[in-house]
């Protein structure tokens, strides 16, 4: 086997430590190691050699100690160092940081980008309602008006609040909006209410109406028609 760049020994008896161990000056202490372990195990068998690679090995050692002591820089120390140059700097090279892992986005605020419907006021349309929308209003407010016509003066405040809560309860199962529902039954109750307070001012007291009702009754009785006409046409 043939270390560093120098021919291979002719024999162990050569002149120098270098031709010994058949390496060159400019070995590395690796090379001196292994050509040390090589030369020992082809003379297995002959002591005599054995000790004169041994004495070659520490003549090695001891001359370059000597020129490391003497501050001069041995060919195989050129070597090594020529050698690291090559070789990618990583000793000495602090160790990179583990990337952090990035932080997820912070969640905006529903209400930054939600915009609120604006309140929109719509005129109704009108369509006859279908079905138990129309026998419901049909039955309850004709039965509040026959106990209007009937029953006592003073029931009329009653029976005007149990019109508006059906109209009120027609209306929002026909356009499932409950204020909507509520706001056109009470327009629609004091719309009846003004129309009633003008008929009593139109109606001469003095003149018999020919009806056993009394006036607080006949201005109930448009806002009890108008309210029954709402929960039948506006969809």
């Amino acid at each position: 086997m043939t270390h560093g760049s120098a021919p291979p020994p002719s024999g162990a008896g050569g002149s120098s430590p270098y031709e010994r161990l058949g390496i060159a000056p400019d070995a590395s202490f690796d090379e001196v190691q292994a050509a040390r372990r090589d030369r020992l195990d082809a003379l297995s068998g002959d002591a005599q050699a054995q000790a004169q690679v041994e004495t070659a090995y520490d003549a090695v050692l001891m001359e370059r100690l000597r020129e490391r002591q003497q501050g001069k820089v041995s060919s195989a120390a050129m070597t090594a160092s020529k050698r690291e140059e090559v070789k990618p700097a990583i000793v000495g090279r602090t160790p990179s940081r583990p990337s952090l892992p990035a932080l997820p986005a912070m969640p905006q605020l529903a209400g930054a980008k939600l915009k609120l419907p604006r309140p929109s006021f719509s005129l109704p349309s009108l369509a006859l309602a279908v079905g138990r929308e129309r026998w419901f209003p049909l039955v309850a407010n004709g039965l509040l008006i026959l106990l209007l016509l009937v029953a006592p003066a003073g029931s009329a405040e009653l029976l005007l609040a149990l019109a508006t809560g059906v109209t009120v309860v027609n209306l929002q199962r026909r356009n499932g909006r409950f204020l909507a529902a509520v706001g056109w039954s009470f327009a629609l109750l004091s719309l009846g209410l003004l129309l009633g307070g003008g008929l009593m001012q139109l109606l001469d007291p003095s003149l018999p109406l020919g009806l056993p009702i009394d006036a607080e009754q006949v201005q109930s009785l448009p806002a009890l028609l108008l309210l029954l006409l709402g929960a039948l046409l506006i969809a």
